[in-house]
């Protein structure tokens, strides 16, 4: 009997830590409003009114829901990505890079082929993508697997790279020959051909069936990592490397594989900005996913589905903060500033309950080591 209610006791915190676990996000977003909301305030803004125009903005309007819906799509491939490193023990920071070259060799290759058939052309066009972006994440990977260099700091100054190459390539080889003939030379590529563009799943606006892709990507991406050989050595080797090598995993080998597929999804971000939203190469089309999508990963618990929501609520603030900016005059910059206060709750939430099951692990060896103690002397006893 007492052991039966020992297993239920045993459930029933199991089953309110991973509640606790599923609310901490929750909890850490109103947080990091509550403390914008005070930075509001200082800057004399009814808090209220601001994020009730920021809410409306992104969710109260079939304009700015599908805009939401859109800007979900490339946090989404990024924040996948993401989910892939960190689950394989490795972090990937260079995100804007990958979609950068990501978009980059997807224009070149719609830009090259232009009489081609869509049912060839699309998927030659976001193949590049991935393709580019698997490359840009590769080289860290190699760089981390074969000389143990830092791939924080690769990947950082890989994005700087991809931005220099971006900006020669849109001032050079190129740049719209229609830009060169009316003088202006606008630093952009010329338009893809129509076959390429995706399908809009609502006429006159940006959302397109790239959020469809995206979402089924999100479902193989849980079904590759906790289903399949491959995704169970990543996640081994980023919970615990010295075990996975004993065990025979080549970590380091695995570790490239992680950052390798980052930088496939997020090239493949890229390559959808370009076919589904601005039908061309542009300065700045990266949009500062390559980070925003490490916040939606980290706010997803870092789990492919978990990202899904999370991606929308960030596509959301991202949306909301030029709807609140117009409304009550404030720089939309704040709204990074949230997001930035987001990770750290996050962040601070999950080391929270790291600490705390590492306790309950501790209670637990410590009471299994007194009960075996006793054990004995109660037999001698009897």
């Amino acid at each position: 009997m007492s052991e039966s209610s020992e297993t239920s006791g045993a459930a029933r915190r199991l089953d309110v830590s991973r509640l606790t676990g599923a609310l901490l996000p929750v909890l850490a977003t109103l947080l990091a409003l509550a403390f914008g909301g005070i930075l509001l305030l200082i800057l004399g803004v009814n808090p209220l009114t601001a994020y009730g125009s920021l809410f409306r903005g992104a969710f109260g309007t079939v304009s700015g829901l599908t805009q939401t819906l859109s800007k979900a799509t490339p946090l989404l491939l990024v924040g996948l990505g993401i989910c892939i490193a960190f689950r394989g023990g490795v972090i990937n920071i260079g995100g804007e890079g990958q979609i950068i070259i990501g978009a980059v060799a997807a224009a070149a290759v719609a830009l090259a082929w232009p009489t081609l058939p869509g049912v060839i052309l699309i998927p030659l066009t976001l193949g590049a993508g991935v393709l580019g972006g698997a490359v840009w994440g590769g080289i860290a990977g190699v760089l981390k697997a074969r000389f143990g260099v830092n791939e924080i700091l690769s990947t950082v100054m890989l994005n700087a790279i991809a931005l220099q190459l971006m900006n020669y390539l849109l001032r050079g080889p190129m740049l719209d020959p229609a830009q060169i003939a009316a003088g202006t030379n606008i630093a952009q590529s010329a338009t893809l051909p129509d076959q390429v563009w995706l399908l809009r799943l609502v006429p006159r606006t940006l959302l397109h069936v790239g959020l469809i892709l995206a979402i089924i990507l999100a479902v193989l991406v849980f079904i590759f990592l906790w289903r399949t050989t491959i995704g169970y050595r990543i996640r081994a080797v980023g919970l615990n490397s010295s075990a996975a090598r004993y065990a025979g995993i080549p970590v380091r080998r695995y570790m490239a594989l992680a950052l390798i597929l980052s930088g496939a999804f997020a090239g493949l971000a890229g390559a959808v900005e370009v076919t589904g939203v601005h039908h061309r190469m542009i300065e700045g089309l990266s949009g500062g996913y390559g980070f925003s999508g490490i916040v939606a990963a980290l706010f997803g618990k870092l789990h492919p589905l978990g990202a899904i929501p999370a991606s929308i609520i960030f596509g959301g603030l991202l949306v909301g903060a030029d709807k609140m900016q117009r409304t009550v005059q404030v720089p939309s910059s704040l709204v990074v500033a949230i997001n930035g206060l987001i990770v750290l709750f996050v962040v601070a939430s999950d080391f929270f309950v790291r600490r705390r099951a590492r306790k309950r692990v501790a209670d637990a060896t410590t009471s299994a080591e007194s009960a075996s103690a006793s054990a004995p002397q109660e037999a001698v006893s009897d």
